[in-house]
């Protein structure tokens, strides 16, 4: 639930912030002056940026949870127990033991999401972020295109 207040509060941050640069943008765009129009309409490229990405990460986010929610409605979430540190984090050498069989599954089945899913999380255990969200992109895109839906 607090991942998902920072988030919100992350989204009406980045609203405000494309609204105030709109707004200056604006002026440099009726300003007349040379200078003002070019950074004007730079001003605008970056809220469109800024808005696609936005949209980009909440739904991956919304995705990725659906894929979760759907994993443990089948009980095929990863069952290990690993230790977490009072922070929350797994401790990383117990996560670290486990990230062999989920990569072999993915070898086994590379076309299977549920198992890019899987590794996705077992990435995420060992701390490495990018390869999970890469993992976990696959399992979007394989589970949205695939016959194992």
């Amino acid at each position: 639930m607090s991942a998902r207040i920072g988030v919100a509060v992350m989204a009406v941050l980045l609203g405000l912030y494309i609204v105030l640069v709109a707004q200056r943008a604006w002026l440099l765009l009726i300003s007349g002056d040379p200078i003002g129009v070019a950074m004007g309409v730079a001003l605008v490229v970056l809220p469109v940026i800024a808005a696609w990405a936005l949209g980009r990460e909440l739904w991956f986010g919304v995705r990725a949870e659906q894929l979760g929610r759907r994993l443990a409605a089948e009980g095929a979430l990863p069952s290990e127990e690993i230790t977490v540190r009072p922070s929350g984090r797994a401790v990383r050498a117990e996560a670290d033991a486990l990230f062999p069989a989920y990569r072999a599954d993915v070898e086994a089945n590379p076309e299977d999401w549920r198992a890019w899913y899987r590794l996705g999380l077992a990435y995420d255990a060992s701390g490495d972020r990018r390869r999970a969200r890469e993992a976990v992109r696959r399992a979007i895109r394989l589970e949205r295109a695939g016959p194992g839906r």
